[in-house]
C-alpha cells in the first residue's frame, strides 16, 4: 500500500435522476460553443434517449454541435480518426461523450489525437500525454467502465488486434453525468456483462499494490452495492433502485481504480478484446475467479475481507479457507447473472495465448498485480480460462 498518493476524479460529477438536463448550461460553463457528440448510431436513434436529451437541453443553452455517430465496441483506431476529422471540419471547441466505455474511450481517443500527435498507437502507456485534451465532458449510459470518471483511455489497433491502454490524468473528462434513468431497460445480457466490470474494478484496486486506505472503503462499498443490486438489475431492468445503486456501485469502482489501478484480469482481458473483438465485460467477468485463484496466496487476508463484503459467512474459518470462499462467490455471481465460464464462447484459439500473454504482461493494468506472473503462467492462465466448464 502507498503512504503517499494523489486522488483523481473529474472536477463535477452530477448524479441522479434527471441530471442530465444541466449538460447544456455545463457546457457553456467550460466554454463550450461547438461540440462534438461521440456516440454511436443505436443511441442516437433512440426516442427521448440520452442523445435525443442532451441535445435538447444544449439547444436550450444555445450551445451548437455536430454529431459522430461511429463508435464501435472496443473502439478502434478508425474511429478516432474519423471523429477528429469531423471535429476539425466544424470548428469544433469541445467534446461531449455519450454511451459507456466505448463512446468515453473514443471521445478521449479523439482528443489525444487532436492535441499530442496524430498516431495513438505511440502513445501507449502511463502519463504519456504532454498536451491537454479539447474540454471533455461525458455524460454514461451504462453501469460499467467508469471510463466518464477515470484517467484511462483504452483502444484497440484494428491492424495488429491489440488493445491498449494510454493511461493518463490529462484524460479525466471536466464533468461527468451519471443519470440511472438512462439505464433503464438496458438489456440483460448487456446490463450482465457491465456490472461485472463495476464488480472486477472493486475486486482489483482492493488487492492492487497501489491501494491506500481511500480506494479500499470505496472498493469494499462497491462490491456490497453489486451483490445487493446487479442480479434484481439482470432480472428487472426496470427496477430504478437497483440501477442507482450500481451506478453508485460503478462511480466508487472507478475512483478507486482510477487511483488504486487494476491487474491481470484486466491486463489479459484486453487481449481477448483485442483479439477477438469480446465484450469487455464478459472477458473480465470469465477471468475474473481464475486470475484471483492464483493471486490469491499474495494477500488471503485481503480475499478473506472481500468474502465478508460480498455477505458470506467466515465464522470459525481460518484466513485461507475464507480466502476461498470469495473465488467461488465471484463464480456464483458469474453464472447468477448468465457469464459463460469459458473463453471458448468468445472464440478464444489456444494459438494465440503465447502472443497474448506476453502483450498482457505489458499492458499498462499488470504492474499493480499483486502476484508477478512469468509470461508461461499466464498462458496457463488463458488455458484454464478456456478448458473451465
Amino acid at each position: 500500500m502507498k503512504e503517499n498518493f494523489d486522488f483523481l476524479m473529474p472536477s463535477v460529477n452530477f448524479f441522479g435522476s434527471g441530471v442530465i438536463a444541466k449538460i447544456g448550461d455545463r457546457a457553456k460553463m467550460v466554454n463550450m460553443s461547438k461540440v462534438l457528440i461521440v456516440t454511436d448510431k443505436f443511441l442516437e436513434k433512440m426516442e427521448n434517449g440520452s442523445v435525443e436529451q442532451t441535445l435538447r437541453s444544449l439547444d436550450q443553452a444555445g450551445v451548437d454541435y455536430v454529431i459522430y455517430n461511429g463508435v464501435e465496441p472496443n473502439p478502434k483506431v478508425r474511429n478516432i480518426q474519423e471523429a477528429k476529422q469531423v471535429y476539425l471540419d466544424n470548428d469544433c471547441d469541445g467534446i461531449i461523450t455519450i454511451g459507456g466505455g466505448s463512446a468515453h474511450d473514443a471521445g478521449k481517443g479523439t482528443g489525444i489525437i487532436l492535441t499530442n500527435g496524430d498516431d495513438i498507437t505511440k502513445l501507449a502507456g502511463i502519463e504519456t500525454l504532454e498536451n491537454a485534451l479539447p474540454p471533455l465532458i461525458a455524460v454514461n449510459t451504462t453501469a460499467g467502465t467508469a471510463s466518464e470518471l477515470t484517467r484511462h483511455c483504452v483502444i484497440t489497433n484494428e491492424e495488429t488486434h491489440l488493445k491498449f491502454v494510454v493511461v493518463s490524468w490529462r484524460n479525466v473528462p471536466l464533468v461527468s453525468f451519471n443519470d440511472p434513468k438512462l439505464m433503464l431497460g438496458v438489456p440483460p445480457a448487456l446490463t450482465a456483462a457491465t456490472g461485472m466490470d463495476t464488480f472486477v474494478q472493486a475486486i482489483e484496486p482492493y488487492v492492487s499494490t497501489n491501494r491506500n486506505d481511500i480506494t479500499d472503503g470505496q472498493c469494499l462499498q462497491a462490491i456490497k452495492l453489486v451483490e445487493e443490486s446487479l442480479r434484481e438489475a439482470v432480472s428487472n431492468g426496470e427496477n430504478l433502485e437497483a440501477r442507482t445503486k450500481m451506478v453508485e456501485a460503478e462511480m466508487l469502482g472507478g475512483m478507486a481504480f482510477n487511483n488504486a489501478d487494476l491487474g491481470y484480469v484486466h491486463a489479459m482481458a484486453h487481449q481477448l478484446g483485442g483479439q477477438y473483438d469480446a465484450p469487455h465485460g464478459v472477458c473480465c467477468a470469465i477471468l475474473l475467479p481464475i486470475v484471483e485463484r492464483f493471486n490469491l496466496v499474495a494477500c488471503p487476508d485481503r480475499f478473506a475481507d472481500l468474502a465478508v463484503a460480498m455477505g458470506e459467512n467466515i465464522d470459525g474459518l481460518s484466513i485461507r479457507a475464507a480466502a476461498d470462499k470469495t473465488i467461488d462467490a465471484m463464480q456464483q455471481l458469474n453464472d447468477d447473472v448468465g457469464i459463460p465460464r469459458s473463453i471458448k464462447d468468445l472464440g478464444a484459439d489456444p494459438k494465440d495465448f503465447e502472443l497474448m500473454a506476453e502483450n498482457a504482461l505489458k499492458d499498462g493494468n499488470a504492474f499493480s498485480n499483486p502476484r508477478k506472473a512469468t509470461k508461461q503462467q499466464i498462458v496457463e492462465l488463458f488455458q484454464q480460462a478456456y478448458n473451465a466448464k
